[in-house]
């Protein structure tokens, strides 16, 4: 495990090599983002943004959404892969929106989780991105791929333990900046099939680099 010194260098290492630490999915509003972070299950987010700008332009509000059927979605949303179930979960999430939130997405874990087809990771998007709310960690695989190699976490997988874990040692106010700069570095440097150790950042505080230097 790391020290409380060796996750501030982390945190700022991190922070200096990815400064826009922003979601990689292209939205404008907290409804777009609850709809395309269930789209993104099993699908990259460069296909999500590809669909979005028909969909949206289709069904742009809870109340348009909720008025159709699960049929009327799938054409648009059919190459982002299960789209039986996310039209069936888009829709559903669009009623309820409209019935129980007067069409608002909620802004507190409990009633998001309420919503078909959203999940603490999800909601702790919407509410990190959309709503600003401190302590808002994103649990994803490259959250618990590169926590446990840096050595945030150890040996953990549960996402929901991880969450807990990372919110006790991470600045409030930087969580979900801190989650977002994961992807990134997850993504450009430390892949799950072969991690370029000399070229990362937080290499000096990584507890994975630290124990291969050492053997």
């Amino acid at each position: 495990m790391r020290t409380p010194e060796q996750v501030e260098h982390i945190v700022s290492a991190l922070a200096s090599e990815y400064p826009l630490a922003d979601c990689t999915l292209d939205y404008h509003e907290a409804w777009q983002l609850l709809v395309q972070v269930r789209l993104a299950a099993q699908c990259t987010d460069e296909r999500v943004n590809m669909i979005s700008p028909a969909l949206f332009a289709r069904f742009p509000d809870p109340e348009t959404m909720a008025a159709a059927e699960p049929e009327d979605v799938e054409p648009y949303i059919r190459s982002c892969g299960f789209y039986h179930g996310k039209a069936r979960d888009i829709v559903g999430a669009a009623r309820m929106l409209v019935n129980d939130f007067g069409g608002v997405v909620p802004d507190n874990m409990e009633d998001l989780l309420k919503l078909p087809g959203v999940g603490r990771k999800s909601a702790n998007l919407i509410l990190g991105d959309v709503y600003h709310k401190p302590g808002s960690v994103v649990v994803d695989t490259h959250c618990i791929r590169l926590s446990n190699r840096m050595g945030l976490v150890d040996g953990m997988k549960d996402p929901p333990k991880i969450e807990t874990a990372l919110r006790a040692i991470l600045p409030p106010e930087g969580c979900s900046d801190f989650c977002h700069r994961i992807v990134y570095h997850g993504r450009a440097v430390c892949s799950a099939r072969a991690p370029r150790c000399e070229d990362c950042c937080v290499k000096q505080w990584c507890q994975t680099y630290e124990r291969e230097q050492s053997t």
